[in-house]
């Protein structure tokens, strides 16, 4: 599914939805990508994992100055999927209901943030997932490793239509997600993105995928990349073994939730 244009406008301000960035040491970077998502956005909410680089006390500064942004500084890195909890559940105690995911390196669309939400406001109980559209800017080592990761989670969810496994820039409830992240020790680094979405589908929260263009910034550019292709990798291969052994003891009740379109279970 692509994006709808034309589509009718929403409000910017939000008390159901907000724009929750986890940042990791992204340099000048995350001050941009704050701004673009103000732009399109309220409330953006940044959470600060440990980063050393100065950033921390900017986006403080910046927030004392804008009532619609808000910044969390965890005191040392724990990792992305850590982050994005903590947000999660400091937006369920202010009543929030989702909230959209976006890195702070800049590579995702900040323009595309009212599309989303429009699509998250109009079917509520389910994940907006961002599907990336590639330039000549990504890598295909990491093109190429991707698919791999998608044919996984095609398997590990029956097919469910998750498009993309790892593109970050998504509309998640945030109930559904809090809970399924407190339920287990993982996803709390870099295996957060995949893991989630597998999860969420297997108690039957609907994925939608909208296009989305993703951008890979050189160094000239002020991109920062955390991706360590062996540590990454084997967390990665890591969590897709767990999810397997998994789904082979949830196989039966899969199946028969889709031969029978039974509701969504919780686990």
């Amino acid at each position: 599914m692509n994006a709808v244009a034309g589509a009718k406008t929403v409000p910017r301000a939000s008390r159901t939805h907000l724009v929750l960035i986890p940042s990791y040491d992204t340099g000048p970077k995350v001050l941009e990508t704050v701004a673009q998502a103000r732009a399109a956005w309220t409330p953006v909410w940044v959470v600060c994992d440990g980063s050393t680089d100065g950033t921390p006390a900017q986006l403080q500064a910046l927030a004392e100055r804008d009532g619609g942004l808000r910044v969390f500084v965890l005191p040392v890195n724990r990792g992305k999927g850590a982050a994005v909890l903590h947000g999660l559940d400091e937006a369920a105690r202010q009543g929030f209901t989702h909230a959209l995911t976006m890195d702070s390196d800049g590579q995702h669309p900040a323009a595309l943030i009212a599309a989303f939400m429009r699509a998250s406001m109009a079917r509520p109980e389910a994940m907006i997932l961002g599907r990336p559209l590639f330039d000549a800017s990504a890598p295909l080592l990491r093109v190429r490793g991707r698919r791999i990761s998608n044919g996984w989670t095609a398997l590990e969810t029956l097919g469910a239509g998750i498009g993309d496994s790892l593109y970050g820039f998504r509309v998640y409830p945030v109930a559904a997600l809090a809970a399924v992240m407190h339920a287990r020790r993982w996803m709390r680094r870099f295996d957060f993105d995949t893991e989630a979405v597998v999860r969420l589908a297997w108690r039957g929260v609907k994925p939608i995928n909208l296009d989305a263009p993703v951008r890979y910034l050189s160094a000239a550019e002020g991109g920062v990349s955390h991706f360590r292709y062996l540590r990454d990798n084997a967390l990665l291969s890591w969590m897709h073994t767990r999810l397997v052994l998994e789904f082979v003891v949830r196989l039966p009740l899969l199946l028969w939730r889709r031969t029978r379109k039974a509701p969504p279970y919780q686990d």
